[in-house]
């Protein structure tokens, strides 16, 4: 295990601060995941990639890693979703929460070791409640119609407002905050919420039937899965509050004062569409499944780790005269993923049978530089997430990786009779080869077979063309055809068809063949 010189950006203290794990060796991570009422836009998505680099990189260090994502499945949201389709709303959760599974999958985001839902840790959180209420941190109400509430008493935490930097005084006069009459303060925020109706949607507890807070859940499954605290807790941006102040001043007040909830808190930036959050309630949203239609999901991750996870990331959208709609950055991204494919199949091909072959201590210049690059890339990867996950910088390695591989493999086929390039090469593309993969693996790129890659993406893009491979090879084998009769003006005129359509064909010594690039 190499040493953990990883800093990240601290929400509580707004600096960089070292990650010094709790217990040696192992890094305990939870991330709020989804209230699943409906499928994920591309702000979950960017949510989900911050922990799961963080992920990445901490294990590729050799530290054993606990990341707990919670699923809320139990909420007003989906109630309400669930009363409008008819259908029970554990079921409607558990059917967003499996494609929700399959979105995350698909952008490359590592399953979580453990995946919490709120429906099935009821014990936990009442016990919790129970706790808060005995060291007067929380309190009963009786409502008109009978039912009882629990609330947590803001007042009653000294710390209240430590992460989000919010005075209670200011609080008290905010526009957000609930009021309900029989709340001893305004601030304070519903534990348990109570039900009477007969067939209402909860379960049973010491204050009747009824179920939980928004907040309580994740303050119950962190402590459940990683104990009293831990390391990082990760979240996006807009959760600061009220939801994570509120889990300190819940978990803090249950357990002792010099247990801090979380070691480090890192919150990911907004997606903005049009200089807005992309949000379901601003009705501006772009699901995960919109950009699978028209990109690759790898696309979709090298643009969303283009940009610092702390930043804003611009999403915009453009709309084609055929009323398609096109994603300009999601495609300059999809560009950039059908580069790193095609270098990774030359440096594949060149480096093959060169494993284990030693290279010699004095290597010409331009050698030199790839070998000298291939040595020190990963260290180079390393360093920048160890600078708070600056997967910007990361990219920047990986381009230079890129480029030296295929200015080699070109170096390769113009001095054919350079024996020493002939010979020394093979072996150069192996170290760039192992430098090029550990860069992808850390940032989750490039993680198919590069045949899968592009029988997925040539699909999909003959799809948007609505095009059948069949047309596209009859009018190959037409070209082909015209110039075997060297009919070159029928012959340009049908490449100019197909360059249209977005088909770009080579010809080579044995044959054209022909791709759908990215648009």
């Amino acid at each position: 295990m190499s040493e953990l010189r990883l800093r990240l950006h601290d929400s509580m203290t707004q600096k960089l601060t070292p990650l010094v794990p709790r217990q040696p060796g192992e890094v305990h991570i939870y991330c709020c995941g989804p209230t699943t009422y409906d499928v994920a836009h591309v702000g979950h998505g960017r949510a989900a990639l911050a922990p799961d680099v963080l992920v990445r990189h901490l294990r590729s260090r050799g530290l054993q890693v606990t990341y707990v994502r919670n699923v809320t499945d139990v909420d007003d949201k989906i109630l309400a979703r669930a009363s409008e389709k008819g259908e029970p709303p554990l079921a409607l959760s558990a059917r967003m929460a499996a494609l929700y599974q399959e979105d995350m999958a698909a952008l490359g985001c590592l399953r979580p070791d453990v995946e919490p839902r709120v429906s099935e840790h009821i014990p936990e959180i009442i016990a919790l409640i129970e706790r808060l209420c005995d060291v007067g941190a929380a309190y009963v109400i009786e409502l008109p119609n009978g039912a009882r509430d629990v609330y947590y008493a803001v007042r009653s935490f000294a710390g209240y407002g430590k992460l989000s930097k919010r005075n209670i005084e200011e609080l008290c006069a905010g526009a957000r905050v609930e009021v309900v009459e029989q709340k001893r303060d305004p601030l304070d925020f519903a534990l348990w919420k109570g039900v009477v109706d007969e067939g209402a949607w909860g379960w049973d507890s010491p204050w009747g039937k009824g179920r939980p807070g928004w907040h309580i859940e994740c303050s119950a499954m962190a402590c459940r899965y990683l104990g009293a605290g831990f390391d990082v807790h990760a979240g996006g941006m807009d959760l600061i509050f009220p939801h994570h102040e509120n889990e300190i001043a819940q978990s803090e007040a249950a357990c002792p004062a010099d247990v801090p909830f979380a070691s480090i808190w890192i919150h990911n930036g907004f997606v903005n569409v049009d200089k807005e959050k992309m949000a379901k309630s601003l009705g501006n949203f772009v699901t995960l499944r919109d950009v699978y239609e028209r990109n690759d999901p790898e696309a979709l991750r090298y643009f969303l780790l283009s940009v610092h996870y702390r930043g804003p990331i611009a999403f915009d959208t453009t709309k084609r005269e055929n009323g398609r709609v096109v994603f300009p950055g999601v495609v300059e991204a999809e560009r950039r993923v059908d580069y790193l494919y095609g270098t990774l199949e030359r440096l594949e091909a060149l480096g093959a049978g060169a494993e284990g072959v030693d290279l010699p201590g004095t290597l010409p210049r331009g050698l030199a530089a790839v070998a000298t690059l291939a040595a020190e890339a990963r260290e180079r990867v390393e360093a920048s997430l160890d600078e708070d996950l600056n997967t910007p910088v990361a990219l920047s390695v990986l381009a230079d990786i890129a480029k030296a591989a295929n200015e080699l493999v070109d170096l390769v086929q113009r001095r054919r009779k350079d024996q020493a390039v002939q010979q020394l090469a093979p072996s150069l593309a192996r170290r760039l080869l192992l430098a090029f993969r550990g860069t992808l693996e850390a940032l989750g790129l490039l993680q198919t077979p590069p045949g899968a890659y592009h029988a997925r993406t040539q699909a999909r893009r003959l799809g948007l063309l609505g095009l059948a491979p069949e047309a596209v090879d009859a009018r190959v084998a037409e070209r082909a055809a015209a110039r075997q009769a060297k009919d070159f003006a029928r012959s340009d005129r049908l490449r100019g068809e197909l360059d249209a359509l977005g088909i770009e064909i080579a010809d080579t010594p044995t044959g054209s063949t022909w791709r759908v690039t990215v648009s």
